[in-house]
C-alpha cells in the first residue's frame, strides 16, 4: 500500500509542478505561488516516506521514479489539453485566397505570400489541419506571444 501512495504522490507533485510552470507562464503569478507550495508539501512527506529505510527497501526508490516518469508524461498532456495562451500564426502559401476564406473569422494581414493572424493556443491543431488540407506544401510558423493589452 505504500508502493502506491508513493507512485500517487508522486504523479500528483510532477503533474502540479507541470501546471505551476504552464500559470506563471502565462502571468497568473498567485496561482503558480499556490500550486508551488502544494507541491513542496507534496514533495516533502513522500520523499520523508521513501529515505526512511532506504537501504532496507529499495523498491519505494523504483516507484518513486516510476511515479517521477507518470507525472511528468500526464503534466505534459495536461499541458496540452488546456493549452493557455495566444500564439501569431503565421503561414506561407501559395493558395492565399481559399486560407483567406477559412481563417476568415480571425483579423487576418496578408503580407506577400504570408497571412498572420493571431489565436488561442487550443486551436493550433485545427489551423494545422486546415491549412495542410488546402495547401500541404504550406510552412507554418507559430510563435507564443503575450498580448500586453
Amino acid at each position: 500500500m505504500i508502493y502506491i501512495g508513493i507512485f500517487i504522490s508522486k504523479i500528483l507533485e510532477n503533474t502540479l509542478s507541470t501546471l505551476r510552470i504552464i500559470v506563471v507562464s502565462n502571468g497568473k503569478k498567485k496561482l503558480g505561488a499556490i500550486l508551488q507550495g502544494l507541491v513542496a508539501l507534496i514533495w516533502i512527506f513522500v520523499t520523508g516516506v521513501v529515505i526512511i529505510d532506504i537501504n532496507k527497501d529499495i523498491v519505494k526508490i523504483i516507484f518513486f521514479v516510476i511515479g517521477s516518469i507518470a507525472g511528468s508524461y500526464l503534466g505534459s498532456l495536461l499541458e496540452e489539453k488546456i493549452a493557455l495562451g495566444t500564439n501569431l500564426v503565421i503561414i506561407k502559401s501559395n493558395k492565399l485566397d481559399e486560407l483567406k476564406y477559412v481563417f476568415r473569422n480571425y483579423n487576418i494581414i496578408i503580407k506577400d505570400n504570408y497571412l498572420l493572424f493571431i489565436s488561442q493556443r487550443k486551436n493550433t491543431k485545427d489551423i494545422v489541419n486546415k491549412t495542410s488540407s488546402i495547401d500541404n506544401t504550406s510552412k507554418i510558423i507559430l510563435e507564443k506571444i503575450k498580448l500586453v493589452k
